[in-house]
């Protein structure tokens, strides 16, 4: 935590504690009062010691108020770092963190767990107070009777122990509440993301099995988290009533012996009820401490997840130049022996004549995984000895299926363009300004949640416009135009070659079976059955390559 935070936990451990021990001092300040006032009939020392009672009535007032706010403040803050801090774990170049996750169960660690893990520190505050208010209170008891002072210190530490057992089988169920309810958020994100598709293939009652089956795990174990939750606070109720009623019941005794005074027995059933606010608020703090380490371990996992690739070792003092991408001798996931090198500023063409490989290809490039073998390189440097962040600042790897952000056209074009970029030329580029002139508002047109209010060529056109725009060094675009008619497939062919071509400080690099595309690069390297076989223009190894003709002209 930062400083402010521990400032805050410290203002509200100590505005807390004197609450506690000001609450503690009501119940002997009114036996002082009964003792001294009332039965001798004092009334200028009852007006005092009633002035007493209202000065520690005014603080407990301001105590708790600030105390409260305190330890609330610090516990949201230190919720919302750690939220930070995983999402930025999640986002870190190097990936990994993902591993084994439904996006939807990352948002629920990244709010509800860290919302129970920031809960602590609210817990932990309120624990020092507690005790600090059980303290006070076995010391005026101490004062009062060496009997029911030793009882109280005694007693005390028996209870949170009973307290602390019985809150693992809530901490192991709360654990499964937040897996199942982790999981059944993140099958309902994916059916809301292919909601489409589903519809379009008539899978939908599949789907939603499929989520009536992780809802109702979710709903069975909440309901034992629940249970066991119920089982923790009633029986820890229970032990504490039978705990203040003995102390009761002794102070009671004392009284009638005679052993102490009137005001004292009112001062000691007084202490024996005000214990009941701090044991109380022991059984909470031991159950959102519970919750508090299930929810913790699931956060923990994620942020100590290994990266998928690790950052690399090159020197800071000699950046690549962002030129030239090389590939020589890659292996691995159906490609085998892949040799590809780029030259500044040329629109290099890339068709592989069983497309499915194309995802690995794209994984090397934008460095999501590494060649099991071979090498891949940057102006001559290892990707693996380049940092992840820096690599992708160089070279931007576009997916054909990129999503789109919530937000406007605009918003979305430009998210990755330098500050103050022209986008024009970018949306001619990619054939949107037709159809951005043809929406309601143009530019301020919203797109929706990942662009579902737009058809497939409408998203394909903004996204390409989106590459475009942040005018990368290297860029490498996948099937940029597969859901795009022919003639606008033509103009989009156009326009990269125009934008992107002859300029020594850009390279772009078209992995695609679009003869459009590939009619327009300076040349075209063959990928078949995995490996390289030649690199031509697009004419040439038309003529030259039959297996080229089938993939491309078919």
């Amino acid at each position: 935590m930062v400083r402010g935070h521990w400032r805050k936990l410290l203002v509200g451990a100590v505005l807390g504690a004197g609450h506690q021990a000001g609450e503690a001092l009501v119940p002997v300040l009114i036996g002082v009062i009964i003792d001294r006032a009332v039965d001798g009939g004092d009334g200028a020392s009852l007006v005092r010691w009633l002035c007493v009672l209202a000065a520690v009535y005014l603080g407990l007032s301001f105590s708790f108020r600030w105390g409260a706010k305190a330890r609330e403040d610090a516990a949201l803050e230190a919720g919302h770092e750690l939220r930070l801090r995983l999402v930025g774990r999640v986002l870190h170049p190097g990936g990994g963190a993902e591993r084994g996750h439904l996006p939807g169960a990352l948002t629920s660690i990244a709010t509800e767990d860290t919302r129970r893990v920031g809960a602590v520190a609210n817990a932990l505050v309120l624990g020092v107070s507690v005790l600090t208010g059980l303290l006070v209170g076995a010391v005026m008891l101490l004062r009062i009777s060496l009997t029911l002072g030793l009882l109280v210190l005694l007693g005390t530490p028996l209870l949170l122990l009973l307290g602390h057992l019985l809150s693992k089988p809530l901490e192991r169920h709360s654990a499964a509440e937040q897996e199942r309810a982790a999981h059944a958020s993140g099958v309902a994100a994916d059916l809301v993301a292919g909601l489409r598709v589903l519809k379009g293939i008539g899978a939908v009652p599949a789907a939603v099995a499929r989520y009536r089956r992780g809802s109702r795990a979710a709903l069975a174990a909440t309901l034992r988290s629940t249970r066991a939750e119920a089982w923790q606070t009633g029986l820890t109720t229970a032990l504490t009533g039978v705990f203040i009623a003995v102390v009761a019941l002794i102070g009671g005794r004392l009284g009638v012996q005679g052993d102490i005074s009137l005001g004292e027995l009112v001062s000691a059933v007084g202490l024996a009820l005000f214990l009941l606010g701090p044991l109380a608020g022991l059984a909470w703090i031991n159950a959102e401490l519970a919750q508090g380490r299930a929810s913790a371990a699931r956060v923990a996992a994620v942020l100590a997840a290994p990266p998928a690739i690790p950052d690399g070792d090159a020197p800071a003092g000699a950046p690549p130049t962002g030129h030239v991408l090389r590939l020589r001798g890659a292996a691995g996931a159906g490609l085998r022996q892949l040799d590809l090198e780029t030259t500044p500023g040329e629109v290099l063409g890339v068709a592989l004549t069983d497309p499915g490989r194309a995802a690995e290809l794209l994984r090397w490039l934008g460095r999501e995984a590494d060649p099991p073998s071979g090498a891949a390189e940057l102006d001559g440097v290892p990707l693996t000895r380049l940092d992840p962040a820096a690599l992708r600042a160089t070279v931007l790897v576009a997916a054909h299926d990129a999503d789109l952000f919530g937000g406007t056209v605009e918003a979305n074009v430009a998210v990755g363009a330098p500050e103050g970029a022209d986008l024009a030329p970018a949306i001619a580029a990619a054939g949107a300004d037709e159809m951005i002139r043809s929406l309601p508002r143009g530019l301020a047109t919203p797109v929706g949640e990942r662009g579902r209010s737009l058809s497939g060529g409408q998203r394909q056109r903004l996204a390409l416009a989106r590459a475009l725009a942040a005018d990368p060094p290297i860029l490498v675009l996948h099937d940029p135009t597969t859901a795009i008619d022919a003639v606008t497939e033509a103009r989009i062919a156009a326009g990269l070659r125009a934008l992107r071509g002859g300029r020594p400080d850009r390279t772009t690099l078209l992995i695609t079976t679009s003869p459009a595309l590939l009619a327009v690069s300076d040349r075209v390297v063959l990928i078949d059955e995995g490996r390289t076989v030649d690199a031509a223009p697009h004419h040439v190894l038309v003529e030259r390559h039959p297996a080229y003709r089938e993939a491309v002209l078919s």
